[in-house]
């Protein structure tokens, strides 16, 4: 029997049996692994996708490597065929998996060979604990990727992984945006539990596990009668593409975008396209889909024909076609309240200002946000198009309380309106605090003998 290059040494043994993996959580710290990863790592970049927790090894207070896991990645065909499970199971069940995405040995590989493996089996053991505490929900699997024309996959062969074979070359241009660099790497996999695949493919998932998975996307529930009617009202929508390569029509695209966030989709272009492939025949015959003469089947858009869509349509068109519809379905608007507020949505720096009528929660419009700006002049561009009706209150956070939002909604839509008043508003903040409720005046619509909430001193007239 061949001898290893090198027998481990007392130093080293005491190394191994004395490390510890631990979880990093305070700021300075993480601060500080992203620091080294940067600096040290081949990929030079510490950015972790979605869910995320970072550990570094550890001997008598010396960081000795680093492990960064992060989210799985969407799609992989070798791995999705080794779990064995269905591209509706993959969908809901996917939180289960971690990304071993970033690996460092700070020391000298040679001095410690052995500190690779048992670094990752420490950290293995402990991680599904972490992240059901921290995440919510325990992992079942691992995956990694390793550039094969830089490394070996050695410590992952070390600690019972297995190796799946290459990937088919694609990397994340954007979100839910993947194109070829032409530079495929090793997918290794491990199991968590001897019973991973056995669950994961299963029909339901042991009763201990169904709390954890992620719902699966939602599938239309629109006869074709509906479809084709919502269809038709989004022909009005001006055709912005070229003849050219114009495979799928603007409408069919559009109301299946509708239909997916109608139905409950949450997400990006890639659960819309998948949502997509959920439609049945029939519902792909009502909506125009293209159809395939030679596979003889009704094709949907692809997920890069939806961002393409989606970026370049008209809002304003699309928005004065959903408010109608949903007016055809609802009936009159009838709510006494309309919410004016902002939401922005973390990593993807998109802002936008929604006004929405209660209790009804019937939409009335939507304006984004300018780049360099703020809510305020969004919020005014937003009320000279929605539908406020006299009589209604209009509620707006305290950001609002400015002279030319009261104006609009008091002398342009003879509504009345509701701001909250702020200490960083001087004047007027004391001065509400010196009027009793009963002093406030009512609006001029108490005159004309309509009923009116009973004003307190964050509510008023011009004047506030």
């Amino acid at each position: 029997m061949a001898k290893p290059l090198r027998l481990p040494v007392s130093d080293e043994q005491q190394v191994l049996d004395e490390l510890s993996v631990q979880l990093l959580l305070l700021p300075e710290e993480q601060t500080r692994w992203n620091e080294l990863i940067c600096e040290h790592h081949y990929l030079h970049n510490a950015t972790l996708v979605g869910e995320q927790l970072r550990y570094v090894a550890v001997y008598r207070n010396q960081w000795l490597a680093l492990l960064g896991w992060s989210a799985p990645a969407w799609h992989l065909a070798a791995r999705d065929h080794w779990l064995g499970w269905q591209e509706d199971q993959r969908r809901s069940r996917l939180p289960f998996g971690a990304q071993n995405s970033r690996f460092l040995i700070l020391v000298d590989r040679t001095q410690l060979p052995n500190l690779g493996s048992r670094s990752l089996s420490l950290c293995q053991q402990r991680l599904s604990d972490d992240w059901l505490e921290h995440h919510g929900h325990p992992i079942l699997f691992l995956e990694s990727f390793v550039d094969a024309q830089l490394f070996r996959g050695t410590v992952y062969k070390a600690s019972n992984w297995l190796l799946l074979g290459p990937t088919a070359g694609f990397g994340r241009a954007a979100e839910d945006f993947y194109v070829l660099h032409e530079r495929p790497k090793q997918l290794w996999v491990r199991e968590l539990h001897p019973k991973t695949r056995q669950w994961l493919s299963a029909p339901e998932l042991p009763t201990q596990l169904q709390e954890y998975a992620k719902p699966s996307t939602p599938k239309c529930s629109l006869s074709p009668s509906c479809l084709n009617s919502l269809r038709e009202r989004f022909a009005a929508v001006t055709e912005f593409r070229k003849g050219q390569g114009k495979r799928h029509r603007l409408a069919t695209v559009l109301a299946i975008v509708a239909c997916a966030k109608l139905s409950g989709v949450i997400g990006g272009y890639n659960h819309i396209a998948n949502y997509a492939q959920n439609l049945t025949r029939p519902q792909r015959r009502a909506l125009h889909c293209w159809y395939d003469e030679d596979t003889q089947e009704y094709e949907v858009p692809s997920e890069s024909c939806f961002l393409r869509v989606l970026q370049n349509v008209s809002p304003l068109e699309v928005e004065s076609i959903m408010l109608q519809w949903q007016d055809d379905v609802l009936g009159p608007n009838d709510d006494l309240l309309v919410a004016i507020d902002g939401k922005k949505l973390r990593h993807s720096g998109v802002h936008l200002v929604g006004a929405v009528s209660l209790p009804s929660q019937r939409c009335l419009g939507v304006e984004p946000v300018a780049d360099k700006s703020n809510e305020i002049p969004a919020a005014q561009k937003l009320l000279e198009r929605v539908p406020i009706q006299p009589g209604q209150l209009v509620s707006l956070d305290s950001m609002h309380t400015q002279h030319k939002t009261v104006a609009q909604i008091l002398y342009d839509k003879g509504a009345d309106y509701l701001l909250t008043i702020k200490g960083n508003q001087g004047t007027m903040f004391e001065s509400a605090q010196q009027l009793p409720p009963e002093s406030v005046p009512p609006s001029g619509l108490h005159d004309r003998g309509q009923s009116q909430p009973t004003r307190t001193a964050q509510t008023g007239g011009p004047n506030c």
